[in-house]
């Protein structure tokens, strides 16, 4: 039946193919992964969960509910490509427990009905709780989803990260040979042996079809003068190259395989119910809605560390954040100099000795220059509490964000003399 405007509705089959693009193009997008979709929420907390389809819903039951669901505010996700792990095929759980090969921020803006994918360097040079000077892409090794949430939000100024996605690069090879390969024109000769992935790239320079191992290994290929950035940008290609397979009439006899494929290869604290409003959000997007941009930064000089960084641009970043994030880094939490001027009472209830000492120096390292420590709380507590005692409400919350920790508790239980109280819980003591 025609649609008002003369053209013929899409079938019901080619509107599932468009929604499966948009869940696996999100996500895809960086991790080397062209596999799922990854977007919002804001209430829990990050925690792993594999997605649900099969176990909880039927096909007929997502098409006649799906649509009631939506994007309701703007949401950060963190989208990671993890590293294959070899003991893994004997292990299920260690799937996710490598580094990740690629990384992305993802923003949705749903009044706009723009979506910005931030690409991070897996070489980016941060300092990650527990190993110190480190490329990012440790992080996800170290702590998992969430060490990688806080590292990736502290380095964006404390930008909150609402949900997470992880993708392993097995969903991308056999996500390629499932639709029959992708049309990608290969620039160059790519050819070398990387030993630690096990990955032998062999391509030849032109226009062809690349299956599912090829396709990996041309945005793998890293021996180029840009090197990381050069991988970032051949998987934006594959993207494109993706979406054209994804949108064609000849996938949707593979949809079935494609839900049980993203059952088996991706990680997430995502629900359904937020998938089907990543869907609807993505039926919506035209071409011109997607933004892609590279933290801005440089190689680091040869010689200069003992290894080789992306070094990060800060006034660069603060511009992305500000254009594509809708963050200003003078107005995101406080000002600096106001948020590190605040009396900052530290309290251990952590149950592990000496922790105190140990917030207290780190908050000093990072320039608070009015932190003390106090008596340690009598109970336990597992979740660390920052506790405005003198109301200010904005303050704790920045302090909480810039932590990337705890929770904000409301009360005037802290110590008297303090503009603000930290309360150590166990999640502090346990964390990487």
């Amino acid at each position: 039946m025609p649609a008002p405007g003369g053209n013929p509705l899409p079938s019901k089959g080619l509107i599932w193919a468009r929604w499966l693009f948009w869940g696996f193009a999100f996500a895809l997008t960086t991790t080397l992964s062209v596999t799922i979709g990854a977007t919002i929420a804001l209430l829990t907390p990050l925690s792993p969960k594999l997605i649900p389809w099969e176990k909880q819903r039927t096909m007929p039951d997502v098409w006649r509910t799906g649509f009631q669901y939506r994007v309701a505010r703007p949401i950060n996700v963190l989208v990671m490509g993890v590293d294959r792990v070899p003991e893994a095929a004997n292990d299920p759980a260690l799937i996710f427990s490598g580094r990740s090969d690629t990384m992305l921020l993802l923003h949705l803006e749903p009044k706009e009905g723009t979506v910005s994918i931030l690409s991070i360097p897996r070489d980016t040079q941060v300092e990650i709780p527990g190993l110190g000077v480190d490329k990012i892409n440790s992080a996800n090794a170290a702590g998992g989803a969430p060490l990688a949430a806080r590292v990736v939000s502290r380095t964006l100024n404390n930008l909150p990260i609402d949900r997470y996605v992880r993708v392993s690069t097995e969903a991308f090879r056999e996500l390629v040979d499932l639709l029959g390969g992708v049309d990608v024109y290969v620039p160059r000769p790519m050819s070398y042996v990387d030993n630690t992935q096990k990955l032998k790239i062999d391509l030849a320079q032109g226009w062809q079809t690349l299956n599912g191992s090829q396709a990996e290994q041309f945005a793998r290929f890293r021996q180029d003068e840009l090197g990381d950035i050069g991988r970032i940008q051949r998987q934006q290609v594959l993207i494109k190259a993706l979406r054209e397979r994804l949108l064609s009439p000849g996938v949707v006899p593979k949809i079935p395989e494609m839900i049980r494929l993203l059952s088996r290869y991706i990680d997430t604290n995502l629900t359904l119910e937020e998938l089907l409003a990543l869907a609807n959000f993505g039926l919506k997007l035209e071409q011109g809605d997607l933004k892609m941009v590279l933290l801005p930064g440089r190689f680091s000089a040869p010689g200069e560390f003992v290894a080789s960084y992306w070094i990060l641009n800060e006034k660069g970043r603060d511009r992305v954040l500000e254009k594509y994030f809708k963050a200003s880094s003078q107005n995101q939490l406080l000002a600096d100099e106001t948020l590190r001027n605040l009396r900052i009472a530290i309290q251990n209830a952590s149950g592990k000795p000496k922790m105190s000492s140990q917030v207290a120096d780190y908050l000093q390292s990072k320039g608070f220059t009015n932190v003390y420590v106090i008596q340690d709380w009598p109970d336990r507590l597992r979740q660390t509490l920052v506790i405005p005692q003198q109301g200010d409400l904005d303050g704790a919350t920045a302090l909480q964000r810039y932590l990337s920790l705890g929770v904000v508790e409301a009360d005037s239980t802290g110590d008297l003399e303090s503009d603000i109280t930290i309360r150590i819980g166990q999640d502090w003591a346990n964390a990487p």
